[in-house]
């Protein structure tokens, strides 16, 4: 049997730190600094230095600030070719992190992805597959996830007696599964507060897909009077009544679809318009059980509407890809401004390493795809074609999460 011989990754002059951080566009940095006021925060340390050091501290989950610091001040030569980056000393890192506006962070996050789409034509293309592949429009799923925090030092984000959280609303773009809307903010809103942020920026025609957790029905009237489809699932005390029975019997895991009127005065007033209210048997941790689902659109079919929320799963894999694997279950800093810092350039970093795996038609999951890049930080090697000489499989490119592969077996 002929023995399978892997290319050797061709060597580069440029460490993959470094072509990691090119990714970036050059001027950026600095016009985001001018602009949010942060360069009259930079002395000896610079932005440019600042967002070097955090997306490192991404890559090789610092587990603190003198890890941060030892760990770029031994790579000074290497670091000094990333434009001039220079090591910070720790109070400095800690200042900067503290006071050097986190406005900065957001803006270089979005202006950062636009840049990326712009270059290349598959990384903003469709990637979806299944539901997300069938309809011919962009479907959005809105979701949170919480960030614990400790509450002895974080009093800030503190929203139980002894427990403090911030917590990061995204809504993904289903076809790309890139994030197009995001706030990071305290845990103590709920997330129905939210929701008129989050689908803030959603056109006519799109459909946008949430848990009830987001449940507004004065939000969710505005969404279909701007011809928004949505669905969701019904909460438990939902009170009704049937105006149209569209399903006489059972047929296959449907059990009824009806068009319904809310009944109680207040919500009726808030969504005056039919809803469509669906029930179905559908497969929960191996066993089938009964859900309850709603949705504005009254021309699909039942099944189409239930495969639609299914689809809400997505943003849970990217949740369990990007918490686990960047840095966002600890933090390096205990201020508001440290967190959303640390919080934004995580999700630049989950969007270069996206943008990689597209040129390197990566086909693994997301962990492994940090982990070869980290592995390989301070090496002169190409890192597009180190990419693609790790095993990468053919077929359509699609970084699924599996969540076993972010947690230690045996560790809740």
């Amino acid at each position: 049997m002929k023995k399978k011989t892997t290319k050797s990754p061709t060597r580069s002059k440029l460490t993959v730190l470094r072509q990691v951080c090119n990714l970036i566009p050059s001027h950026l940095v600095s016009q985001l600094a001018r602009q949010t006021g942060a360069d009259l925060l930079a002395r000896t340390f610079s932005n440019w230095s600042h967002v070097v050091a955090r997306l490192y501290a991404q890559l090789v989950h610092a587990i603190g600030l003198n890890d941060v610091c030892d760990g770029l001040r031994l790579h000074s030569g290497p670091l000094s070719a990333i434009r001039g980056a220079t090591a910070p000393s720790k109070n400095g890192l800690s200042h900067t992190n503290k006071e050097r506006p986190a406005e900065m962070a957001e803006q270089l996050f979005w202006q950062t992805l636009e840049q990326l789409k712009s270059r290349c034509a598959a990384f903003a293309g469709r990637h979806g597959r299944r539901v997300a592949g069938r309809f011919r429009r962009a479907i959005h799923v809105g979701d949170s996830t919480t960030l614990q925090l400790i509450a002895s030092c974080m009093d800030w984000a503190k929203h139980r007696r002894r427990k403090a959280a911030a917590k990061c609303h995204l809504r993904l773009d289903l076809q790309s599964f890139l994030p197009r809307f995001a706030i990071i903010d305290t845990a103590r809103d709920a997330d129905a507060k939210r929701a008129r942020e989050v689908c803030a920026g959603l056109r006519a025609g799109e459909i946008v897909i949430f848990d009830k957790a987001y449940v507004d029905f004065s939000h969710l009237f505005d969404l279909f009077r701007r011809g928004i489809w949505w669905v969701t699932r019904a909460k438990d005390n939902l009170q009704y009544r049937v105006g149209k029975r569209r399903l006489k019997h059972p047929q296959g895991k449907i059990r009824r679809d009806d068009e319904i009127v809310l009944q109680v005065p207040a919500s009726r007033a808030e969504h005056p318009a039919r809803l469509r209210r669906i029930v179905a048997r559908v497969e929960v941790d191996g066993q089938e059980v009964e859900m309850v689902f709603l949705t504005d659109n009254l021309e699909w079919a039942a099944a189409s509407g239930v495969a639609l929320y299914k689809a809400r799963w997505e943003i849970e894999v990217f949740f369990k890809q990007i918490k686990p694997t960047l840095q966002l279950t600890d933090f390096l800093g205990n201020s508001a401004n440290a967190v959303r810092w640390q919080v934004w350039l995580a999700l630049l970093l989950y969007v270069l390493l996206r943008f990689l795996a597209v040129q390197s038609q990566w086909g693994q999951s997301f962990v492994r795809l940090w982990a070869v890049t980290r592995a390989a930080l301070w090496l002169k090697l190409e890192l597009v074609g180190l990419l693609r000489g790790s095993g990468t499989a053919g077929g359509d490119f699609r970084m699924l999460g599996r969540p076993e592969q972010a947690y230690l077996p045996g560790f809740a």
